[in-house]
């Protein structure tokens, strides 16, 4: 069974850091694609990074040398390293998966069609 488990959502100040973790159980990360996506309460859905199966990631400009998508092969977990958090980056964050080996440019859209694994999301919220 495949699974994905988003951990390390909480609340924390403007300016402050978070790390988010996707722990991957039912596959291993070699031969899938990875995106963190968020949502924000009347919003749509927003892709915010990816780190491809060929090795590569991509950013929107709206998080782009703040946030950082790493994985650990050795623990089969995900991470999203958030830095200088602003309150429009408050959202429920989501962790998803795409099996496709040895992709070039993982995509952004968080379509299910893309996208066919997800987690359950984690809570974060940016506030003083």
């Amino acid at each position: 069974q495949l699974q994905l488990v988003e951990s390390g959502g909480g609340l924390v100040q403007p300016g402050g850091s978070l790390r988010l973790s996707c722990a991957v159980s039912g596959f291993t990360l070699d031969s899938y694609t990875f995106g963190w996506f968020r949502q924000a309460p009347g919003k749509e859905r927003e892709g915010i990074s990816c780190s491809s199966s060929g090795g590569s990631t991509n950013y929107p400009d709206s998080v782009k040398g703040r946030f950082t998508i790493s994985r650990d092969n050795a623990k089969n977990t995900v991470y999203l390293q958030m830095n200088s958090l602003e309150p429009e980056d408050t959202a429920v964050y989501y962790c998803a998966a795409r099996a496709l080996r040895f992709e070039k440019i993982c995509p952004l859209t968080p379509r299910i069609d893309l996208y066919q694994y997800w987690g359950q999301g984690t809570q974060v919220t940016v506030s003083s």
